[in-house]
């Protein structure tokens, strides 16, 4: 980060919740978002984000266009209220993380600069030794224009990820673009009500009216979380609904609908004719598709042959729906989408100007116009990128740390310290690796070479020498690797030389 010319910071913790309501900031009233109050604020929320603090910090250095561009960056404990924590280290409720912030005149900067700040945690990452996949991913908030994370696969990750085993197409399951090729059948038949009691379910529905899956539509309900309005999403039975897709082409945010006798919905026979008391979106699956099959809007009744440009007029059609294993790809037109699961340790957004203009942050530009600048935004959850590791590089004894990463580089065992030869030594070894700028856990403890080598393999550390009076008469001690992999016995006067190269070596490799 200090090589793209940034400027660490340290913003607070809390901030005023006033403040965020103020300047419709959104995202500080979900419930993730830790509150707390005081005699001097009202209400005080655990900023989980910083833009805003991260805004207020710059907003009069960057009043003149000459400033640009320019980024901040932080290291800082952040709070969560999560409902559920999960996966031990990787989701917990206080967390570590460091977030950056990119300051920009015009959209075009900013994307030349998103660039550079993708490639540096690209390299963050490879230095740390795990591999990551980078993907698209779709912003979460809207007026965001542009959004990826890094994710590690992994059974027991929270975010699900679309990858295609024939190209390069890569994307978060929220952002993956649902593909389905319809092809006309030919077949026009006329639209009939028919009799369909107590089969509410798609499943239910096809194998009583022996009906295809691409023939078959089903409905899915939100409410509109700001009016209650309801929305209804008609798509392909065998898909599901993408409520980040639905909420970024509604600009509202949505929740799954409680259906009441009030709302005129019959649950389970939901179809788009005579449906008057709510909005009403349909999924590109369903374009084309002659001879549909749809509720009735009537218990125990649905409608066959019905034909949405005949049956209820001219309508748009949007991609609504969720990507799914052995989809379609967009990008290479192959049935070869797979999806997986994985542990988001990263993140970076070109935010725009939507928060810039909602804390009223502007620059004179060099004609004497105001403009509001647009943000970049960068994210790594350094804490659970710990854990991460972890779980990528581990064995039955313990954690394996890449030594880009590790606590200490070399962890120097003297075994039966009491004995005089060997402890001499030791503490002049000891010397001589500091002395080397080498990173060194010395343990001289007198317990047992049992746990004393079970402890260092908690520890981690990649390289391990071991000193002991049986190897000080033999004139040497011996060098081993916390992953097994080398393991050898070096002349008292070449151990230095020896364990400096290893560790060189190593660190090139991470570079």
């Amino acid at each position: 980060m200090d090589a793209l010319g940034g400027q660490e910071v340290l913003l607070p913790v809390t901030f005023p919740m006033q403040r965020c309501q103020e300047y419709s900031v959104q995202g500080y009233s979900n419930q993730e978002t830790p509150k707390i109050t005081d005699e001097i604020e009202p209400l005080i929320t655990f900023d989980s984000n910083n833009e805003t603090a991260a805004i207020y910090l710059v907003r009069e250095y960057g009043q003149s266009y000459a400033k640009y561009p320019f980024l901040i960056y932080q290291m800082q404990t952040q709070f969560r209220n999560n409902i559920r924590p999960w996966g031990g280290l990787v989701c917990t409720h206080e967390f570590t993380t460091a977030n950056a912030y990119s300051f920009h005149s015009s959209q075009e900067d900013l994307e030349e600069y998103y660039i550079r700040c993708f490639c540096a945690y690209q390299r963050i990452f490879s230095r740390m030794g795990v591999k990551l996949i980078d993907v698209l991913s779709m912003p979460k908030t809207s007026g965001v224009n542009s959004s990826h994370v890094f994710a590690f696969p992994t059974p027991v990750g929270e975010e699900r990820f679309v990858l295609c085993n024939n190209c390069d197409y890569r994307a978060t399951l929220e952002s993956a673009e649902s593909v389905v090729i319809n092809q006309d059948d030919g077949i026009k038949s006329t639209i009939q009500k028919v009799y369909t009691p107590g089969y509410k379910t798609i499943e239910d529905i096809r194998n009583f009216l022996q009906i295809p899956v691409q023939h078959s539509c089903k409905a899915v309900v939100y409410q509109i979380n700001a009016t209650n309005e309801y929305v209804v999403a008609f798509m392909r039975g065998d898909l599901e609904a993408n409520e980040t897709k639905l909420e970024n082409f509604l600009g509202e945010k949505i929740r799954p609908a409680i259906i009441t006798e009030e709302s005129g919905i019959v649950a389970g026979y939901i179809g788009p004719c005579g449906l008057t008391n709510a909005k009403i979106l349909f999924d590109k699956s369903l374009q084309g598709v002659n001879n549909l099959c749809c509720g009735a809007n009537e218990e125990d009744y649905h409608f066959i042959g019905f034909q949405i440009e005949r049956d209820f007029g001219k309508t748009e059609y949007h991609d609504f729906s969720q990507a799914k294993d052995g989809g379609i790809c967009p990008q290479c037109k192959n049935s070869s989408l797979s999806v997986s699961r994985g542990i988001m340790v990263g993140e970076t957004c070109q935010l725009g100007d939507k928060y810039t203009k909602s804390t009223d942050m502007s620059y004179v530009d060099a004609n004497g116009n105001l403009y509001f600048p647009v943000m970049g935004g960068y994210k790594i959850g350094i804490s659970r990128l710990a854990a991460t590791i972890c779980e990528a590089s581990h064995d039955n004894y313990g954690p394996i740390w890449p030594v880009s990463i590790a606590p200490w580089q070399i962890h120097l065992c003297c075994v039966r310290a009491n004995d005089a030869k060997a402890k001499e030594y030791a503490d002049k070894l000891y010397s001589q690796l500091q002395s080397k700028n080498l990173e060194v856990l010395y343990d001289d403890r007198l317990v047992s070479a049992g746990v004393m080598f079970a402890d260092a393999d908690l520890m981690g550390v990649p390289f391990r020498i071991i000193i002991s009076p049986r190897n000080m008469k033999d004139g040497c001690c011996e060098i081993t690797t916390r992953n097994k992999s080398i393991q050898m016995k070096v002349g008292l006067n070449e151990v230095v030389k020896t364990i400096e190269n290893m560790v060189k070596l190593a660190l090139f490799k991470c570079s």
